[in-house]
């Protein structure tokens, strides 16, 4: 496993959500929407998938797996790759089903307060609706790539 550095983890929290690749049996990737629900500085990465359906196929078949997040207004965002295992509800620690619950809890108060404050999103709490998590992909992290291009990385030294 790769160790995450607290910076990598801060950002991987701040994002609402993240977006995750896995291959099919053709060797076509799949990409879809999943929450971060916790981050080990070990490398360990816990997503929430409630629908069990492409992503939780293709995993049983090919582990491999990225989380891609960015950034757009700091123009920077992080690739993490690595291998998948599908953990039951009854394996996880309750620590991290706590974390789940205190994410879900605060994505539906966000949303009520912006709904209140008249800003455009969903007029429902489509959060509210999810179906309990019946397991959570871990992820153990054997590369992490830096998508914050060179330049702005580096500053703007020009190579040579």
């Amino acid at each position: 496993m790769k160790k995450l550095n607290q910076g990598i983890i801060g950002f991987f929290h701040k994002q609402p959500y993240t977006i995750v690749t896995t291959i099919d049996r053709d060797g076509s990737p799949h990409n879809s929407c999943k929450g971060i629900v916790d981050i080990e500085e070990k490398g360990l990465v816990y997503l929430l998938d409630v629908y069990k359906e492409k992503t939780y196929a293709n995993l049983k078949e090919n582990q491999n797996i990225s989380i891609t997040a960015v950034d757009e207004h700091k123009f920077m965002g992080y690739c993490l790759k690595g291998a998948a295992s599908i953990v039951k509800e009854e394996d996880l620690h309750s620590r991290t089903i706590k974390s789940w619950e205190g994410k879900l809890t605060k994505r539906i108060s966000e949303r009520l307060l912006k709904n209140l404050k008249g800003e455009k999103g969903h007029p429902r709490h489509p959060e509210a609706s999810l179906p309990k998590p019946e397991y959570l992909i871990a992820v153990e992290v054997k590369e992490i790539i830096d998508l914050t291009p060179h330049h702005i990385r580096h500053g703007d030294k020009k190579d040579t």
